[in-house]
Formats: structure tokens, sequence, C-alpha cells
């Protein structure tokens, strides 16, 4: 990502968000060498060239069209988007409606639809931003296209090859301002699609690692880290291992990463597959000197091959007890453990347990809480409205465990559905408890199209684990 910073001032009503760019980005004709940054999250796009109106959809094609304080709630609505993680590519960016769908370009037209996860799709849907016309301005070259830019013609939103005349570079540039229909809800708590997030506090900051979502048939291919100091606004720190480049044994399926700290050093646990067609997943193991790496492959190897064990190898979990022993949790469709040497890259094979509970698929997790172990896990399918976390207690990292039950499910009065694959997290010094997951993105998502949340998680006196209300 280019290393231009900005400045960002909000407007008052519908003055312009005014961008100022330190480092100016030389755009060659013809190509993207490299992406600008653009602010994240609900904004609106306004035309240079004819102020007052703004890219929006209406009838799912893009146009350009006038709104004002007077406009009615839905034309704010389709004038806003919500800028979030590029669907083909991290250094740039995709643009989501309010009601779940994405800008894209279909015979060079413009027009919101909903994600199908496909190659063509993430392309279609994904932009690069440059410098426009004039100062603080931004121009949108397609990703799939990169000689092709968004530009308006006869209000209409088209994908154009680059002209160097002014007319051309006016009708290519908007400023980016705050939305017109801003954000009302708490999450998700970090924009775009992403699931599987796994989440730690590290020297009193937060960290978020999730699966990088929107995929078909889950083939992401890299991990992001987030990290935060108050759980609300989060900081992306980029891609930290890519399966393309970084993994010799793997480029498909990165899936569910969990990272855990010893001894000054950070240890990512992930799974992979190949996009041959051989659908088998093995996990593996990447270490860095900072939470938010980079990571390189720990091995070169899997940590653990796929058939070594039976049932999938997938959703890794680190816990560490108070006795500095770390074991290693995995698996879908069978539970299993095993104490980790100091290492954290190996462990002794025959110390493997199966510990699988009634209900359980996958999305192990465990932690500890007044002398009492926890182990949460995920039922049913991740395509499922039905999806969920369920837990049991027991005396030690192995078990036995004591099924308790369903902790967090759909909230189909909200529009809430599919909660489940979570990780727990404990406010440092405090009893305070914040469960991450992720859920159908709301209100167009699927099983891979989700997004994660938070939510605080609280304990009856007993110890029991209260059910958890998921809110919007």
């Amino acid at each position: 990502m280019h290393a231009s910073r900005r400045t960002l001032t909000r407007r008052a009503g519908a003055s312009a968000i005014v961008l100022t760019a330190v480092a100016a980005l030389v755009v060659v004709p013809g190509s993207v060498a490299s992406a600008d940054t653009i602010p994240t999250g609900a904004q609106s796009l306004e035309s240079v060239n004819q102020a007052g109106r703004y890219m929006r959809h209406l009838n799912s094609t893009g146009q350009i069209a006038p709104v004002t304080a007077g406009s009615d709630a839905q034309t704010k609505r389709d004038a806003t988007f919500t800028i979030v993680n590029g669907l083909a590519s991290p250094a740039c960016y995709s643009f989501q409606t309010k009601s779940g769908l994405f800008l894209r370009h279909r015979d060079y037209r413009l027009r919101v639809d909903a994600n199908t996860g496909d190659a063509t799709f993430r392309g279609d849907a994904t932009f690069c931003p440059v410098a426009g016309s004039v100062a603080g301005s931004v121009s949108l070259v397609s990703h799939n296209y990169p000689s092709r830019r968004i530009r308006h013609r006869d209000s209409a939103l088209w994908l154009d090859t680059y002209q160097s005349t002014a007319q051309f570079q006016a009708d290519s540039s908007f400023r980016i301002t705050a939305p017109w229909a801003p954000k009302t809800t708490q999450g998700p708590v970090i924009p775009g699609l992403f699931a599987d997030p796994h989440i730690m506090n590290f020297n009193g900051r937060y960290y978020l690692y999730p699966t990088t979502d929107g995929y078909a048939s889950w083939s992401g291919t890299y991990y992001k880290a987030f990290s935060s100091t108050d759980l609300v606004n989060w900081t992306d720190h980029g891609v930290i291992l890519n399966h393309g480049p970084d993994v010799s044994w793997a480029d498909n399926s990165a899936w569910a990463p969990a990272v855990a700290a010893r001894n000054g050093r950070y240890y990512l646990y992930f799974s992979g597959g190949l996009a041959s067609g051989n659908t088998a997943k093995q996990l593996g193991v990447a270490v860095a000197d900072s939470p938010t790496g980079p990571f390189r492959d720990a091995l070169g190897r899997p940590l653990i091959r796929s058939g070594q064990y039976s049932g999938q190898a997938i959703d890794p979990m680190v816990f560490t007890d108070d006795d500095g022993q770390s074991y290693l949790y995995w698996g879908q469709g069978a539970a299993r453990v095993v104490p980790l040497n100091n290492d954290m890259t190996s462990f002794d094979p025959a110390r493997v347990r199966v510990i699988t509970p009634s209900g359980y698929n996958e999305g192990a997790f465990v932690f500890k809480r007044n002398g009492v172990y926890y182990f949460m896990w995920s039922e049913n399918d991740t395509r499922s409205e039905d999806y969920r976390v369920a837990y049991a207690t027991g005396s030690s990292p192995l078990g036995p465990w004591t099924k308790r039950g369903v902790v967090l499910q759909k909230r189909l009065d909200a529009g809430i559905k599919g909660t489940g694959h979570h990780s727990v997290v404990r406010a440092p010094g405090t009893d305070t408890w914040y469960v991450a997951y992720h859920r159908f993105a709301v209100p167009a998502g699927n099983g891979t199209n989700r997004e994660t949340t938070i939510d605080r998680m609280e304990f009856n006196t007993d110890g029991t684990i209260r059910p958890i209300v998921p809110t919007l």
C-alpha cells in the first residue's frame, strides 16, 4: 500500500471531508503501480465537477445524482457506501451499499449486486484509488481492468478507458465525504467481510485475527491483523501472512487463525489447502517478533498433515495455563488437544487426546476463570443460520468436560443469523469478558459473506455463562 498519509477534516452537514496527501502519487495512465489509501467505513462520494451530485445506486444501476439535507432517507442511503477491504486485493477497496450489495462493473456499466465470491465478481467489485484531478480528490481504477476508471457520463457511472483529457479526469474524480446515512449500529467492529475472529490481549492492547471472507468456497489466501485499545476503534495492520508467497505447502483456504505468545515471540496457527482441487486441509504454524507480523512459516511444512488424524485439520487454538504449559486444540468433526513443546512448533503425537463433546462441529476455544476451565465450540454448519456456540466446563485443560449447553445463537428479531466461531478475551486486571464472533453480514450475508462483531460475556454466581444476547 502506498506510504502517503492523509489528514481528514469532516464536514458539518454536507460539506466535504478534505483529504490532503502528504506525498503525491505518480500515476502512469493505463496502470496502477501502487494504490493510495482512503478512509474505510461509511462514506459518500461527491463528483468533483458537478458539486452536490453524489455516487448512488438506483434500481441497481450506478449514477450520480443530487443529494441534499432535504433529500429523503432512501436517497441518502443509496448515496452512502461502506468502504471495505478489497474483495480481490487488500491493497485496494470495495464499496458496500447499506443493503449489503457491492458496487461492481458489468459490461463496463456500474451497478450493485450481491457478492457471489467468485474471482470475476471480486475483481469487478474492487477498485484502487489514485490521485484525482484536484487536490483531495480520488479516481477509482478497476482492479481487473487497470486501464479503466469509474467516470460519469450523462449522469450514469461507467468504467471507461483512461484518457489524459481534462474532461475525463474531472469526470472520473470524486471527493470522499462524510456519509449521508451514517452508521447507527455497533457492529461489525471492522468494516467488511471477516469471519472466525481470534481475539487476544498482548501488553494491554487488543488484537483481532480473522479469516478474510467473501470468497466462494472460503478460498481466501491471506490473513490481516487489527488492533485496538478500546474494542471500538481498530487499526488495520495489513496482511501478516499470505499463503501465496509465504507458505510453500498451501496456496488456498486461509482459515481461522489463532495467535499465542511465548518468550517474546508470537506464533500464528493456521489452516491451509491447495487450489488444485485437493480439498484436504492441513495445519501450520508461523512465527514473528511482533503481534502484527510479518509472520514466516516456522517449519516449511504442515504441523499437522491432512489425514494424520480423523476429522478435518482446521480451526487451531492455543490455550496457555497458569503454569506456562500451552495446549493446542483443533479439528472439525472431532476435537483434539495435545500439550505443545516449549518451542511451540512441535508436540509428542503419543499425547494427543480426543475430547469431542456431543454437538461439536468445529471452532474449539478454551479459557480459564476462577480455577474452572471452559471448553467452547461451534455447532451446526457455518452456512446455516443455526450456527451457534455451546460450552462445557472441566477441572483441567484436558477435561473431563461437563456440557452446559448453548450460550450464543441467532436472534431473528434483529436479523442476526449464523452466530459462531468465536473467541473470548478478558480485559486485563478485571473480571470483564468479551466474546468476538462472526455472523451472516447484516442485512444480506450468508455463510461466505460474514462479518465480525464483539459483545459482552457475563457469568452467573455459580460460574456458568449467561446467555449472550447478540447485538447490532
